[in-house]
């Protein structure tokens, strides 16, 4: 193995630990709210990358990727709560639910373009947050949902270790996905699909495969997400929660695998501590996110590389 095959293997994932022991080293300072913040946060980093991959690395501009993690965690939480399944059983098939759904879902739409593809997994995703809250006899609507936890002592500082690690895990395994040589055929449909399919390239079953992965994906998050807030609503799969998805990666760099690490978290803390103005939360939210857009557009990942340029001729 040469030096820089070497180094592009073990570069990503001596990076992800380093976060990591930064994240947990952090947590000793912050109270029990602020450790909350960080799992949520965690939570949306999973989210925001394995959307990114379908969006920004094959150009696929899903809306319904938080309705795969709403299927994760009410799959897993009813089949708890119902059947009384241990979770090392009910996450699993949680996953595996939303593989399928996430390989039928594409099945029927990848083969649309642009804003068709956008309104077909809309529909998709509010037929799934109109059937969470009106099945009430199943589901309990808007009274919500109760589920079991992971941890019975429900410390969030027991589950920043659980969502540190599945993040981890989630984002190592996503890297290793993109830097594969499908990634290859996945930046050559985003950039130009018509000549990747006269080249040989079979788009279907690619998008196909990207769609399904980053589904299962995210019902893995939304299991464990399910059985850490242990009260389950319909507001998982709100459009909301997908907007929220979209401006982190759009804020961290939209198309580079570093941004939504780097932009989930500042959104999601920036949001949570917003919510104590009410209603004006979203216009504050909104009114920095148009501003940080406006005066820099390619996200955080640009401000980090700037940075750098400007560091590196002084250190060489």
């Amino acid at each position: 193995m040469s030096a820089l095959s070497a180094r592009r293997l073990w570069l990503p994932i001596l990076l992800a630990l380093a976060c990591a022991a930064a994240i947990l080293v952090l947590s000793r300072f912050l109270g029990e709210y602020g450790v909350h913040v960080l799992n949520t946060s965690l939570y949306y980093v999973i989210l925001a990358a394995s959307w990114n991959v379908l969006a920004g690395f094959t150009g696929r501009f899903s809306l319904a990727h938080q309705a795969f993690a709403a299927i994760g965690a009410y799959t897993s939480g009813l089949l708890a709560t119902r059947y009384d399944l241990p979770l090392w059983v009910t996450i699993p098939a949680a996953v595996l639910a939303a593989i399928l759904l996430g390989f039928l879902l594409g099945r029927l739409v990848l083969r649309m373009r642009a804003v068709y593809l956008a309104i077909a997994t809309w529909a998709f995703a509010e037929t799934i947050h109109i059937l969470l809250t009106a099945a009430y006899a199943i589901t309990r609507g808007e009274l919500g949902l109760s589920v079991p936890p992971v941890f019975s002592d429900m410390d969030p500082r027991s589950y920043l270790y659980l969502f540190t690690g599945l993040a981890v895990v989630s984002v190592l395994g996503l890297h290793a996905f993109v830097r594969s040589p499908l990634g290859y055929f996945m930046r050559a449909i985003r950039d130009d699909e018509l000549r990747a399919q006269s080249l040989g390239v079979d788009t279907v079953a690619i998008k196909t495969l990207v769609f399904t992965v980053t589904s299962g994906v995210a019902g893995l998050a939304g299991a464990f997400y399910g059985h850490y807030v242990v009260v389950l609503s319909p507001q998982i799969a709100d459009f909301s929660e997908m907007a929220k998805i979209i401006v982190m990666v759009v804020v961290g760099g939209f198309g580079s695998f570093v941004g939504p690490l780097i932009g989930a978290p500042p959104v999601q803390i920036l949001s949570s501590y917003l919510a104590k103005y009410g209603e004006w939360d979203m216009v504050i939210f909104a009114v920095v996110v148009i501003g940080f857009m406006r005066f820099n557009p390619g996200g955080l990942v640009d401000l980090v590389r700037a940075g750098w340029r400007r560091v590196r001729p002084t250190r060489s």
